[in-house]
């Protein structure tokens, strides 16, 4: 077993126009009755921060089983530690490019992605968003704001072959500020 740890959830489509909405006192709940203590929601878009000694990854699968169980919502959940998000921010390549924090996504992905899948997404004409990946996160500058971006729509597609959800780096910092 793994020693209880801090750790950050952050769920996938949820509160977005009237499908999946989820009550954050709701969600709270549900993370509780995985054992998890501690727990603190912010916003109303599905991010959570909590004490828990499960694993991030098998936190994040038994609450979207807990979701799908309880709520009768299919979302997809993806989570890391508190150190896993001191070196997401730590990392940000692109401190001297994003002017606006709100423009300035770090996507959480449930695994690295497969090579092929980064080339056939290199390939596609992005200009100017800016992205690169880490490991699991991928970093976009989206100068332009999600709505327009060439990169979301590819990313919403399926581009990567992987599970994600994207949060702007003012939201990111304010959940490092929570755990």
């Amino acid at each position: 077993m793994v020693q209880p740890a801090r750790r950050a959830l952050f769920l996938r489509g949820i509160n977005v126009g009237t499908a999946k909405r989820i009550a954050m006192r709701d969600l709270a709940r549900l993370v509780e009755g995985l054992g998890a203590t501690e727990v603190r929601t912010l916003l109303n878009s599905g991010n959570v921060v909590c004490t828990s000694a499960t694993s991030p990854e098998g936190l994040a699968s038994s609450l979207s089983s807990a979701i799908a169980g309880e709520l009768g919502h299919h979302v997809d959940v993806v989570a890391r530690s508190s150190d896993q998000i001191d070196a997401v921010l730590a990392a940000d390549p692109w401190r001297d490019l994003a002017t606006d924090p709100s423009r300035y996504l770090i996507m959480f992905l449930d695994r690295t992605p497969e090579p092929d899948r980064l080339t056939a997404l290199e390939a596609i004409d992005v200009a100017p968003e800016r992205w690169v990946v880490h490991d699991r996160e991928l970093y976009a500058w989206l100068p332009r704001g999600v709505a327009d971006s060439v990169l979301s729509k590819q990313l919403a597609k399926g581009a990567l072959g992987v599970t994600w959800t994207g949060r702007n780096w003012t939201t990111v910092s304010r959940v490092r500020d929570l755990l």
